[in-house]
Order: C-alpha cells, then structure tokens, then sequence
C-alpha cells in the first residue's frame, strides 16, 4: 500500500468528523444506554465491512455507474433516516419499570440493525470507499486483497474509536438523561437525522 501513515491519519480524521455515524450512538447511548451504543457502533462498523467488499469486488462501481441503482440506494436510504430522524420527535410514555426494561432491551436489540442499514443504505459511504481507498492501492500487487486489509483497518479504526465515545457518553449519561437536557437532544438529534437524509435525497450523484 502506499503511504500507508497517510492513510492512517486521514482514515482517522474521517471516523472522529461529526455525522450520521456519530448522531445515531450519541442518541442510542443516551436514550438507551452504553450496551446499545455498542450495538449501534457496532451495527454501523458492520456497514463499513460491506462497502469494503462491495469496493473491492466491483458491486460499488456497479452502483455508481448505474443511475437506476444509485437513486432507488439513495432515496431509500435518505427515508430511513428521515425515518429516524421522525422517531426521535416521538414522547415516550415512562410506563412501570417492567414495561421500560422490555422496552430498553428491544431497542438494544435493535441498535445493531440500525446501525447497519443507515451505513449500508448510504450510497455516499459506497463512494467514499471507491473514492477514498483505491488512492493507497499499489499497482500490480493485489488490489482486492489490498483494498480488503485497507476496508479491515479502517473498520478497526471506527470500531475502536466508536466503543470509546460511547463510553464517554455513557459516563455523562446521567446528566443527560434529565428530562429537559433528553428532550432538547432528542429534538437536535432528530432535526440533524432528517437534515441528512433530505440532504442525501437531494444530491446527484457525483
């Protein structure tokens, strides 16, 4: 690979800028707690591993070349933000204490998925991955096997830094779980989600 210290920083200033990725575990951390977070991190680095395949295998390139595919990805994946974004607006009865944990355990069960399909249904992700990565790619020396170990430590990368922002979070948790500060970060939560999904409907592709 070439310039591989490059990749690393860049990789690394990639995964700590503010987005969907972070917006999804600040709300899931603190709404349902640090095991969810990990889920949804973990969902969302799952999603990464896919468009580190889809890259290297061509189906990214596929994607991109093909206007059909490219507009049915992206309005679908602009919705299920939206999606969440609207959630994120909706009261919550508090319900017994039974009622919260069934609740609270639903929702860990369901971080994962939604971590993974908000980063799977992101077309833009595919093309950073086919943009970002092949500018490492020594010729001639195995490029899918390449842009695998890339897509492998980028993912490690995320991963690593996801679980402990989570925990950060995790531990001003109790502060932020007051009903007023919930409410406001719902709310912010909430716009920022819907503001990138309409902004994902409306972009061209590139």
């Amino acid at each position: 690979m070439n310039d591989f210290f490059t990749f690393l920083v860049l990789s690394l200033f990639v995964v700590m800028s503010p987005g969907i990725d972070m917006a999804l575990i600040t709300k899931t951390t603190i709404g349902t707690g640090r095991k969810a977070g990990y889920q949804m991190a973990l969902g969302i680095t799952a999603g990464s591993l896919v468009h580190t395949f889809a890259a290297a295998f061509g189906l990214s390139a596929i994607l991109m070349q093909s206007a059909l595919a490219f507009e049915i990805v992206k309005y679908v994946g602009a919705l299920y933000l939206i999606y969440l974004g609207v959630s994120a607006f909706i009261t919550r009865k508090p319900g017994t204490n039974g009622q919260m944990k069934e609740r609270q355990t639903d929702e860990q069960h369901h971080a994962f998925k939604q971590g993974l399909l908000s980063n799977v249904l992101n077309p833009k992700v595919a093309m950073f991955f086919l943009t970002f990565l092949p500018q490492f790619v020594e010729a001639g020396a195995g490029t899918t096997q390449q842009l695998i170990v890339m897509g492998a430590i980028y993912t490690i990368l995320s991963v690593t830094w996801f679980l402990a922002y989570v925990s950060f979070i995790n531990y001003l948790r109790e502060w932020l779980m007051s009903p007023k500060v919930q409410s406001v970060m719902d709310r912010v939560t909430g716009v920022v989600l819907i503001g990138f999904g309409l902004k994902l409907a409306l972009e061209k592709q590139g």
